[in-house]
């Protein structure tokens, strides 16, 4: 395993000190090492929730014999910083793949998980499991549920309401009901917008389990997928499968079919091509 290189040896004594300081014990020294890539936060509503699912995850690696570590991966919620700061959102991409690289080899870690569900953060992990080529998978946090007394409500009426309430066919009043119940709770904003598009891509990449992209943010079923990622992270560690040997050409194309298929997010196709690159493939937009 890649974490034999802290495990064993007399050059590492010091490393293992450290490890023990954190926890770990002569039997943890045992099992594959498996990072959790957690991008939790109480700013995106898409997020507010992943805390949960990583500990499932957590809890599944522990399970199936392996030793998670766990760290935070910035988000940025698109819907927030849009006419305020978009300019930070796409380079975020980067800094998230780029975040996970720093500490997957700083810490020899034999696998990793990311946990994640909204716009740059889904796309900036699947760049970084094409880039390291270590055993990764994916968990997105799942879509948030539709608003309004009967679903008749979402982020698109919210911002419909602008144009209305700007031109003067839409009482004030009722601007402020769409504000309050657009957005119920949990999970990526309900629509076919960049996060839900790129859970779907996710899946039809193969890096994530199978139905997992359609799994509602609040359901117990998404605490389930949760455990058994975390269980499949040791078992790809064992059978040294590699995203490589996921994200092929045949599974860009599939990926991309589905994309066209379900009429995705705009952004799905540039971030598309950027994991392909990672993963030295070359994704034309035609």
């Amino acid at each position: 395993m890649r974490s034999d290189i802290l495990k064993k040896g007399i050059e590492t004594l010091p490393h293992r000190a450290l490890l023990r300081a954190a926890g770990l014990n002569d039997d943890d020294m045992e099992k594959p090492f498996i990072g959790v890539a957690d991008s939790f936060n109480d700013i995106i509503p898409g997020h507010i929730h992943l805390r949960k699912l990583s500990e499932e995850v957590k809890r599944g690696i522990r399970d199936a014999g392996g030793f998670p570590f766990e760290w935070g991966v910035p988000g940025i919620c698109d819907g927030i910083a849009m006419h305020v700061s978009m300019r930070h959102s796409l380079p975020s991409r980067d800094h998230i793949a780029d975040n996970i690289e720093l500490m997957v080899l700083s810490h020899s870690l034999d696998g990793w998980v990311g946990v994640t569900n909204c716009d740059k953060i889904t796309p900036g992990m699947l760049m970084a499991a094409a880039r390291l080529d270590i055993p990764s998978i994916i968990i997105t946090g799942g879509p948030m549920m539709a608003g309004g007394e009967s679903g008749e409500l979402d982020l698109s009426s919210a911002f419909e309401a602008v144009g209305s309430l700007e031109k003067g066919s839409m009482d004030p009043g009722k601007a402020r009901q769409i504000e309050m119940n657009s957005c119920p709770g949990a999970g990526s904003c309900s629509g076919l917008f960049t996060a839900n598009t790129m859970s779907c891509i996710t899946e039809a990449l193969g890096m994530s389990l199978e139905g997992s992209a359609t799994t509602l943010a609040i359901s117990n079923r998404k605490l389930e997928e949760a455990y058994m990622t975390g269980r499949r992270a040791v078992e790809l560690v064992r059978d040294d499968l590699r995203p490589s040997a996921i994200m092929t050409e045949n599974a860009f194309e599939n990926a991309a079919t589905v994309y066209i298929a379900i009429g995705g997010s705009t952004n799905g196709i540039l971030h598309l091509a950027a994991v392909a690159k990672e993963a030295g493939i070359r994704l034309d937009a035609d």
